[in-house]
């Protein structure tokens, strides 16, 4: 039987950077999609490939995939490795003069918008689930509407900008999910540790907790990306000030991390701070250029293994006939939580927000899952509604990238 055990952290960072390459290579040379989205793509397809094998008796493959995987934790590469980097380069490159003009719409969506959706696809869970024979308590439909709530703009920005898609709407759904993978990280915490300990807490406790997560997260970003901009300020060499920039995520976020504060709101903050004042009033001409090159490549780098990754846990989840129609509901169920969010926020402040007319189909259908809803899960206590809530986040992840991905294009051009 065919193994992956026994290989070090070097052994299996380089299987998935080599298998990584490997398919951006295959997918720019043969398919031609988005990067993200073709090699996710691919490596779906090399996963149900080696499962049907398996169901021939040729089980090597897949014994190899599934001990390869058992041996990388998600959860901690995504949201202890990659979100830092990811959001920060993320940041880099918004404009915070264009955050500020629609900050009304972005802060309803990324705060009051991720708490709705939350609520809304809790219930319509919790109670069509028992319909198709499975029952889940209220607070794991809870944990679910928390983990698919928060929105990712990696495979629909370029997509947005190539087909020419307003500015504003582009800045909307970039701020927008920039703050709620913060957002949705605390709330997800905040319900795991009431599963965990059985105990409700009090309005005191859970208040404090978003101050001190949400609110110390920004300031301490604030500050870090203060002392980042006068150390960047006080040198001219771009080999330094791109170190720096490294180590100002990396060690960030750490830190963050052991003080409890909100790491994904930290790293944004710290990006906005350095990729506005800091690339205007810190950096050469020469130093700007080498600063957006590197971490340009690290986002590509880092989202193109994400999505391999994601393509390749197909075959940890174990879906039965029911379990495919419950998955197919709930696709629709998130579509229609995000509708009614997105719905609500541009009817009411349609004054202040000038968005083109049709702007709510955008934001409805540009509104992706992504690797942070399948790390979220994966943190979850194993068993049975483990499992379930696994493959029904798979289900909306896959289908938002696929599906809504691969045409959010043609919606965009509807609304010029």
């Amino acid at each position: 039987m065919a193994s992956a055990t026994g290989l070090t952290v070097f052994d299996i960072s380089a299987i998935f950077l080599s298998i990584t390459a490997l398919l951006t290579y295959v997918n720019h040379r043969f398919i031609g999609l988005p990067t993200t989205i073709g090699v996710m793509v691919i490596s779906m397809l090399v996963s149900i490939a080696a499962i049907f094998l398996g169901f021939l008796g040729f089980d090597q493959l897949i014994d190899y995939e599934v001990s390869l995987l058992e041996q990388l934790d998600f959860t901690e590469v995504l949201l202890d490795g990659m979100l830092s980097m990811l959001l920060f380069a993320g940041a880099l490159h918004v404009n915070v003069s264009d955050l500020k003009r629609y900050k009304l719409p972005i802060g309803i969506l990324a705060c009051v918008g991720t708490l709705l959706s939350t609520v809304m696809i809790a219930a319509a869970l919790y109670y069509m689930l028992p319909l198709l024979g499975f029952s889940l308590p209220f607070i794991w439909c809870l944990l679910f509407g928390a983990l698919i709530s928060p929105t990712d703009p990696i495979a629909v920005m370029g997509i947005l900008q190539s087909a020419g898609a307003p500015k504003s709407i582009e800045t909307v759904i970039a701020g927008e999910s920039l703050f709620n993978d913060g957002i949705s990280v605390v709330i997800f915490l905040l319900l795991l540790g009431i599963l965990s300990s059985g105990d409700i807490p009090t309005t005191y406790y859970v208040a404090n907790m978003l101050v001190v997560e949400v609110g110390g997260g920004i300031v301490f970003g604030l500050v870090l990306g203060g002392i980042l901009y006068y150390l960047l300020k006080s040198i001219d060499s771009y080999q330094e000030e791109v170190l720096l920039t490294l180590a100002g995520v990396i060690g960030g976020y750490a830190l963050a991390s052991h003080w409890h504060l909100s790491g994904p709101l930290a790293m944004v903050m710290m990006g906005l701070m350095v990729g506005n004042r800091g690339r205007s009033l810190a950096m050469s001409g020469k130093t700007r250029h080498y600063v957006d090159l590197f971490w340009e490549l690290i986002d590509e780098i880092l989202n193109a293994i994400l999505f391999v990754l994601i393509g390749l846990e197909v075959v940890m989840i174990i879906y039965s006939g029911n379990l495919f129609i419950a998955a197919g509901l709930t696709i629709l169920i998130a579509l229609l939580a995000r509708l009614i969010v997105v719905g609500i926020t541009t009817t009411t402040f349609r004054q202040q927000l000038k968005l083109p007319t049709g702007a709510w189909k955008v934001l409805t259908w540009g509104g992706l899952r992504g690797g942070i809803s399948v790390a979220l899960v994966l943190q979850l206590p194993t068993g049975s509604e483990r499992d379930i809530l696994l493959a029904l986040t798979y289900a909306v992840v896959v289908f938002s990238i696929l599906v809504q991905g691969l045409s959010i294009g043609k919606v965009a051009k509807s609304i010029r």
